[in-house]
């Protein structure tokens, strides 16, 4: 099979591999498609993965087309997402169904192999079986819009309320449509990025304000009537977002802190001081809920796809196939082209 494993920082290359040979209580998976995460830049060409070579791609669905021996032959043929972490389930974290908090986990991408790649072993565990009318391409990007669906749940997101995000990449976009569905008043998105913005008004996220030219707090008070905003996401990690999300929140509002930042997060002594007078709330928002009870936001993601309300297709822009991924990752390193979904399809 072909494979995309990477040797050392910057050094991925296109390779041929034998095709894993699955264990009991695994699956085969031809890879059908996989999404390149903004995450896997940096991890190619500035940090590397936990150890080389290994080949990265987590955001991924495919076809089952074996099983181990002993296994259930009825999933051969099925279409399936696949959550990405293995925990250990052994942890403190495990053992509340906290799997994303884990202190043991693996992850297929990072620590092992993950998707850029043909085929793929996936422990059944890790399997969530794609409902009729889903996509192997919609199911591919069931991993960010589960990240999106769990920063709002961290909020507690009431209908009418005012949803302000921060950042209008695909996760921030993602956020947006749950919004929507989430029954939210009015939905402000803010970048510095005008060719996102756009995107995102053709989508029908209407209200949108560039930071660059717009001045956000004075912005997101006039969409308010002066009340700020009734929950903001903090989601494009940096110190400037992170500074207005304080000043444009309002009384005993709730801000979900999701943005990764690239280096250390400021906030002045204005901004710490709405924190304390404004009785603000500071919410974590750490990747996505994978448990039975109260809600497995993954396969939530799944039902909300395949009954229509969610659509994620729209926002791929790029499709490419395997041999093309090397040049894929360089363009959205350089950012040559206008980006917001590329993903490797395998027909």
């Amino acid at each position: 099979m072909k494979a995309w494993p990477l040797h050392a920082i910057g050094d991925i290359r296109l390779e041929t591999r034998e095709i894993p040979v699955v264990s009991t209580g695994e699956v085969l998976m031809k890879v059908r498609a996989c999404g390149i995460c903004g995450s896997d830049i940096p991890r190619v060409f500035t940090k590397g993965t936990y150890s080389f070579p290994t080949v990265p791609g987590h955001e991924f669905s495919g076809e089952i087309v074996g099983v181990a021996e002993g296994g259930d032959k009825s999933l051969i043929g099925r279409g399936a997402a696949v959550f990405p972490l293995m925990p250990c389930r052994n942890c403190s974290a495990c053992e509340i169904g906290e799997f994303a908090l884990c202190e043991n986990y693996n992850y297929m991408g990072s620590r092992c192999d993950g998707a850029f790649a043909e085929y793929i072993a996936v422990p059944l565990w890790n399997l969530l079986l794609m409902p009729e009318g889903v996509s192997y391409e919609e199911a591919a990007m069931v991993e960010p819009a589960a990240v999106a669906l769990h920063s709002l749940r961290q909020a507690g997101v009431g209908i009418g309320d005012h949803v302000l995000i921060y950042g209008a990449g695909p996760i921030g976009i993602m956020i947006a449509m749950w919004a929507d569905i989430w029954g939210a008043g009015s939905i402000l998105l803010v970048d510095v990025d005008e060719d996102r913005l756009s995107f995102a008004r053709g989508l029908g996220i209407m209200n949108t304000c560039n930071a660059a030219k717009t001045e956000v707090v004075a912005w997101v008070r006039e969409q308010t009537n002066g009340r700020g905003a009734d929950v903001t996401i903090e989601g494009a990690g940096s110190s400037i977002s992170f500074e207005n999300a304080m000043h444009t929140t309002r009384l005993f509002g709730k801000i979900v802190l999701m943005g990764n930042p690239a280096g250390d997060m400021v906030l002045t002594q204005k901004g710490y001081w709405e924190i304390l007078r404004k009785n603000l709330t500071l919410i974590g928002t750490w990747n996505s809920y994978y448990a039975t009870l109260p809600v497995n936001e993954w396969q939530l993601v799944l039902n909300f796809i395949a009954s229509g309300k969610l659509r994620l297709d729209p926002l791929i822009t790029h499709r490419v196939k395997i041999e093309e991924l090397g040049d894929a990752l360089k363009m959205m390193r350089d950012r040559s082209e206008f980006t917001v979904k590329v993903m490797y399809i395998n027909q």
